[in-house]
């Protein structure tokens, strides 16, 4: 798969990390950057491009990190055809999750939802918030989910 990949200085470590995971499991991976620490950088810099690339290449994804992944999501959601979702760890699903009295997830479900639901192209992870091997298993999740391709599903990305 054809996977651009973007952080700015906070998530430049953990970006390091999964280009090397992704890579070595075969993916065609493209670091957009952030490629040195520069406590003074600004993410749309990095997360901008990347989400035109993915927004260009209709089977592309991308990963784009940050400190918190808020503002990265609302950078690259800016981008038309960008559909980019945050993750910040299973925790904070199995405790939204449980509190519907649902059971049985790996707290991964949000990501394949964003998928399979919503054709999400663009992971948001914020490094302060997601330890390294949520963030490995929720990019796992993400790049091995298909979108559904149902009508409702179509429909309702056609509007935005």
């Amino acid at each position: 798969m054809n996977l651009y990949i973007a952080s700015d200085h906070t998530g430049l470590e953990l970006k390091s990390l999964l280009v090397q995971e992704l890579t070595a499991v075969g993916h065609s991976v493209h670091d957009l950057g952030a490629n040195s620490y520069d406590a003074n950088d600004d993410y749309p810099d990095y997360v901008t491009p990347c989400a035109e690339r993915v927004a260009a290449e209709p089977d592309a994804l991308g990963i784009i990190i940050g400190g918190s992944g808020h503002g990265e999501a609302m950078a690259a959601n800016r981008v038309k055809g960008a559909r980019a979702v945050s993750f910040y760890g299973p925790r904070q699903t199995l405790d939204a999750l449980e509190s519907e009295g649902t059971t049985g997830t790996d707290g991964y479900d949000i990501v394949r939802i964003a998928r399979m639901h919503n054709d999400a192209n663009i992971l948001s992870l914020g490094a302060r918030f997601v330890r390294i091997e949520e963030a490995v298993l929720a990019v796992r999740a993400f790049v091995e989910t298909p979108f559904s391709g149902e009508g409702r599903h179509i429909r309702r990305i056609g509007k935005f």
